[in-house]
């Protein structure tokens, strides 16, 4: 599972060899005056500390750098990526372009605390999974920097309980509170426009990943959140992260409907003989999902997917989603990303480009 979820984490040991090292230089880098006013329960349960003033943020891995930037963009103080130019058009150029801190969380963790430190934010979040390795990284990492450090819940199902927590942590209630709702109308309205369709009549869908289509996200993957509250996931016999596997198991599945996020895969597919068995790229039902600035349906799995909700929705069941996607993503883009997209690029996004 990306992020935050994912459980190759080897920052604790990185503690471990630091820790006396850091025991002095956080009493001399932690910014002066960052009194305590009240705490705020994170997803873990943990009180965390709620700093009387916040001004610059660390986000610990790619799915709380969207949360943050969506929330409040002045306080990001970088990304645990860098991003592309073509990305950076659909956000707020000076805050899309803030340097690369690495990421404290995931595979590939590339920030550790002497970094952190350096940068002196007033807060930490992360955003993923909560589990007990991820809590005691929090915990280890706020004893150790003093700097609070927020777990915050990743599940799509979390979106807008965790914007509320965020709200209280960066004094950003009211802003937090919009978005919170906007997430629950989205999750409830398309809840109720499926809710006549029995579990077991809907869509078998099956999730393609990599140049060949042969990665997929588990039952219960947080890759495949947003199509297991719509559909039936074939992979979900098995629950787990991501997973690769054959044509042949694909086959035995025999999908409806494919959704990728790989635009070679799905330009291949439609010609590509080992595939040509498989029901959906028989009927033509192979969707390439939007992925600018952020997937649609994961890469990575953040609040990105709402919007990605309503176009699987779309895809899935047509004669109950009529509404017009280009008004509801510019609606998106403007109140999310803090950008108002072109018509032109709105067709660029919808045809999941780069």
């Amino acid at each position: 599972m990306p992020h935050a979820s994912d459980p190759a984490c080897r920052l604790p040991t990185r503690l471990d060899r630091r820790a006396a090292l850091l025991g002095a230089a956080s009493a001399l880098l932690a910014p002066a005056g960052r009194a305590r006013a009240a705490t705020a329960t994170d997803a873990a349960g943990r009180a965390v500390p709620v700093p009387v003033q916040v001004k610059r943020v660390f986000p610990a891995g790619p799915p709380a750098a969207i949360m943050l930037y969506t929330l409040a963009p002045d306080l990001l103080l970088g990304w645990p990526r860098a991003n592309r130019p073509e990305e950076c058009a659909y956000m707020l150029p000076d805050v899309c372009m803030r340097p690369e801190v690495g990421r404290i969380t995931g595979r590939g963790n590339t920030a550790n605390l002497e970094t952190v430190l350096a940068l002196a934010p007033d807060l930490i979040v992360d955003v993923g999974a909560v589990s007990p390795t991820f809590v005691a990284l929090a915990q280890r990492v706020q004893d150790q920097t003093r700097i609070p450090y927020a777990l915050l819940d990743g599940r799509f199902a979390a979106i807008a309980s965790a914007y509320r927590t965020l709200g209280r942590l960066t004094g950003r209630q009211s802003a937090a509170e919009q978005l919170a709702v906007y997430a629950e109308r989205t999750v409830a309205t398309i809840a109720a426009r499926i809710a006549g369709i029995a579990p077991d009549r809907r869509p078998k869908v099956y999730y393609a990943r990599g140049p060949r289509g042969l990665q997929t996200g588990l039952g219960g993957s947080i890759n495949v959140e947003t199509i297991e509250l719509l559909a039936r996931n074939v992979a979900g016999g098995t629950s787990g992260g991501l997973a690769n596997v054959s044509i042949e198991q694909v086959l035995a599945w025999d999908p409806d409907v494919i959704v990728t996020i790989d635009r070679d895969f799905a330009a291949a597919v439609r010609s590509d003989p080992a595939w040509a068995g498989v029901k959906a790229v028989r009927g033509g039902r192979v969707h390439l999902s939007p992925k600018m600035p952020f997937g649609w349906v994961d890469f990575p799995p953040s609040v990105n997917r709402l919007i990605g909700l309503w176009w699987l929705a779309k895809i899935l069941y047509p004669s109950l989603v009529p509404e017009d996607l280009r008004p509801m993503t510019r609606d998106f883009y403007a109140r999310f990303y803090h950008v108002t997209p072109t018509n032109a690029q709105i067709e660029h996004v919808l045809a999941g480009r780069d």
